[in-house]
């Protein structure tokens, strides 16, 4: 349902980052990202000489071209008054411009795209070593975002911002010698009125970048109402709200117009600026340039190559204001990954080859385990949870939501760091234990399964990414899957789908618990496999985890009391504390207790 309290002023969900000052220190911080560039350093400096060469032949063109045009009313160059010859000078440093230019893209494009790459990665191996903690403080948006929006900044910082700086300022520079080198009179004429309209110019443009930016922001919103409204038709028209979705988006609508139409108004004044006043200064520069040519003061091709420096000079002014915004995106995108980069990770070898982890027995035990939430330190989830289980055992830990019972499994996969107590694997602590290890000897079947786009051969080849398609069919035929596998034309190739939206629920679990199958876990922790599951569809989940428990720990969280009658103990979870522990026969026959009494609860609603 779309939330009523979003006005048309409202977009949720969109980027709204702003670019960051840049200060010294978060340019000195984002200058780190650099470092992604030493690997490709040889090629980055030849690309930068090749830069420097096409900058200054670029720079040669009006002064040749102003060569070239005194020779035509023949008065005496520097070096020829043949204009052929000087026709061919300008050709060839055009021709050496287009190969220097050539080679700079070259060489600049291998060091961009190997050094992105390789910040991908890092970044990639990054997200893949963080910990459940760091997922759950930030939005996935926010955080692909990070190896999307962010990269593609830096990419082009790396390949195009900085070539152009560069580009820039030499082009400034130099242009600056030239002219003052021509007419240090026309330069200072120049210099006096030419910087005022540029100025004004980067006024204008930042303006109009401000405008067009806010009504991109109110199209968005336009764009927002029209998603919820239509992913939500069922709730607008069961409550006759067609009208009112008509009216807000109508107003978002009109707010948009009249952005948009005050942003054409600034945008036809900047035009009439650009011609009146950036024109208007050429023409005074020339008028003044041509009485000194009339005074012979300058000649005219000098007067031509003098025009060509100055409209070279302005461009580069203006376009230094728009690579200093570009450089504040990369710069904040820069900080943004490093500040990814610098999490710390659950293990610091990820990515590197390791050893296969010998296999544990399934000793597991839980020494007074006391914990809460990093998100909620004030609030203990967990307290003084003791208990054994030998390997092979079943346990179940049964009790109302919230009480803490997946805690207990998320704690035994490290998923969160132990506060209080210890937890012990066949005798060692497993804060102690390598993770690899560790997980490699732990499987889990969740109550939300949730597969991967790909085959069923590749969710289920999960479990053991090595494992022959014999061992996957074997798996598959333990699990009660192997019979609907077939029954689809493609077989183990059937495309499941995102998140494994083509099959049953039924059916994912069984792929699930083919995985684990496959994964051949020491410990296994069955996270309520069945609850959501109709009687038939729950009957060959059981059969198969049944199969799948054989002779391993197993711990299994549950709601449906019938399904952990046969368990070695049961533990009565209430308020982060074990409060009853034995078998079902045991805890049934106690009326005052609070399994009996779910026991009761259950029934009661069957």
């Amino acid at each position: 349902m779309a939330k009523r309290g979003l006005g048309p002023g409202t977009a949720p969900g969109l980027d709204t980052e702003s670019k960051p000052r840049l200060s010294k220190e978060n340019l000195r911080r984002g200058l780190q990202i650099f470092r992604f560039l030493l690997p490709y350093k040889g090629k980055f400096y030849i690309g930068l000489v090749f830069l420097l060469f096409s900058s200054l032949t670029f720079m040669a063109f009006p002064a040749v071209t102003g060569l070239l045009l005194d020779a035509a009313v023949g008065k005496q160059t520097l070096f020829t008054q043949d204009i052929d010859l000087l026709a061919l000078l300008l050709f060839a440093v055009i021709a050496l411009q287009g190969i220097f230019s050539f080679f700079r893209v070259y060489f600049f494009a291998q060091v961009s795209e190997n050094a992105i790459a390789d910040i991908r990665q890092t970044l990639y191996t990054q997200f893949m070593g963080l910990p459940l903690t760091f997922y759950e403080q930030r939005r996935v948006g926010e955080i692909t975002s990070r190896i999307t929006s962010d990269v593609s900044y830096i990419q082009d910082g790396f390949s195009i911002t900085l070539a152009e700086l560069f580009r820039q300022i030499t082009t400034l520079l130099v242009g600056i010698g030239f002219i003052m080198f021509i007419s240090v009179k026309l330069s200072l004429f120049m210099l006096a009125t030419f910087p005022v309209l540029v100025i004004l110019a980067m006024i204008f443009g930042k303006k109009l970048k401000k405008l067009s930016k806010k009504t991109q922001d109110e199209l968005a919103v336009t764009n927002v109402i029209v998603e919820e409204t239509l992913q939500a038709i069922q709730v607008v028209k069961a409550f006759t709200n067609e009208l009112f979705e008509i009216n807000r988006y109508k107003q978002a609508l009109g707010k948009s117009v009249k952005t948009a139409i005050s942003t054409s108004f600034y945008r036809g004044a900047f035009i009439s600026f650009i011609i009146i006043g950036l024109f208007g200064g050429i023409i005074l520069v020339i008028w003044y340039g041509a009485t000194l040519v009339q005074r012979g003061e300058l000649s005219f091709g000098q007067l031509a190559s003098f025009i060509l420096y100055t409209t070279f000079i302005g461009a580069s002014v203006a376009g230094l204001g728009d690579l200093y915004a570009k450089i504040q995106v990369s710069i904040g995108a820069s900080e943004r990954i490093l500040e990814i980069l610098d999490q710390p990770v659950e293990q610091a070898a990820l990515g590197q080859p390791t050893a296969t982890p010998a296999r544990f027995n399934g000793n597991v035990r839980y020494d007074h385990v006391g914990f809460s939430y990093p998100t909620r330190p004030d609030l203990q989830v967990l307290q003084n949870i003791h208990f054994e289980i030998r390997a092979g055992e079943k346990i179940a830990l049964v009790g109302s939501s919230g009480a803490g019972k997946s805690t207990i499994a998320q704690l035994l996969m490290k998923f969160y760091k132990v506060e209080q107590g210890t937890i012990y694997v066949d005798g060692q602590n497993i804060s102690q234990l390598p993770l690899h290890d560790l997980r490699s000897n732990l499987g889990i079947v969740p109550q939300e399964v949730l597969l991967f786009g790909g085959t069923i051969r590749e969710n289920i080849a999960y479990g053991k990414p090595n494992a022959t398609d014999e061992e996957v069919l074997v798996a598959a035929q333990k699990a009660n899957a192997l019979q609907f596998i077939q029954s689809f034309p493609e077989a183990f190739d059937t495309v499941v789908g995102e998140r494994g939206i083509k099959l049953s629920g039924g059916q994912r679990q069984r792929i699930a618990i083919a995985r684990a199958i496959l994964k051949d876990p020491a410990i296994l922790i069955l996270d309520e496999a069945t609850s959501s599951l109709d009687s038939e569809s729950e009957m060959l989940v059981q059969e198969a985890m049944d199969e799948l428990m054989k002779n391993r720990t197993t711990i299994i969280i549950a709601h449906r009391l019938a399904t952990i009658r046969k368990v070695d103990k049961i533990l009565v979870i209430d308020r982060g504390q074990i409060v009853e522990q034995g078998s079902h026969e045991a805890l049934a026959h106690n009326p005052e207790g609070i399994y009996a009494n779910l026991l009761r609860l259950q029934f009661d609603v069957q």
